[in-house]
């Protein structure tokens, strides 16, 4: 089968697009972060695979902001610690291996943000059931078109991606994190919209 550069460009329009129709979850997802960074919380992130270099990306960004003038803020990736990442998947098991990590650093004021192309991800999954029983925020960039059973039920803020391509996903979830960094320091700049009982 020949497939057309038209075909290949219009796989990754309508995703892109679609991104639009997730505003208010994101706008949702920034307010609760920022009011939470305002606090002193702090964010983590993890995934597997291509996810797991998405989920270091989120963290430098947050760290260490390219923009000249914006505020560092608290954040880690759990994906790089060769020696934790494998020693508690051998004791524990592969999917234990970000909850285990909540468990001894996060807290009631932070963040977990898990990042899966389809949502089956049982690593990521686990992490924001733990995150979840923390109290932590959580916030979820998933694909496959619809929420995948159980999904939704972890994260406070879901974003899905509609589409079955793991390269179209990434793309999208690269465009989602980046709004998401973009509009958290939006709220930050406004602490007088992140009280209780404040909306974005």
């Amino acid at each position: 089968m020949t497939v057309t550069a038209t075909e290949v460009f219009r796989r990754r329009a309508e995703p892109g697009a679609a991104l639009a129709d997730h505003a208010g979850t994101i706008a949702a997802a920034c307010h609760a972060m920022a009011a939470r960074f305002h606090r002193g919380g702090r964010l983590f992130t993890f995934g597997t695979g291509g996810a797991a270099t998405d989920a270091q990306h989120v963290a430098v960004e947050f760290v260490h902001p390219v923009i000249v003038g914006k505020r560092a803020l608290p954040a880690l990736s759990l994906t790089g610690d060769v020696a934790t990442l494998t020693g508690v998947g051998a004791d524990a098991g592969f999917d234990e291996i970000f909850a285990h990590q909540l468990g001894c650093f996060g807290g009631p004021d932070d963040m977990a943000l898990g990042i899966s192309q389809d949502g089956r991800c049982g690593s990521v999954r686990r992490g924001l059931e733990r995150a979840r029983e923390l109290g932590m925020l959580t916030v979820a960039l998933s694909g496959g078109g619809t929420a995948p059973a159980g999904l939704a039920g972890l994260a406070d803020h879901l974003v899905t991606v509609p589409s079955d391509d793991p390269r179209v996903v990434k793309e999208v979830h690269v465009t989602a994190y980046h709004v998401l960094w973009e509009l958290v320091h939006v709220f930050l700049e406004r602490p007088d919209v992140l009280s209780e009982g404040a909306h974005p």
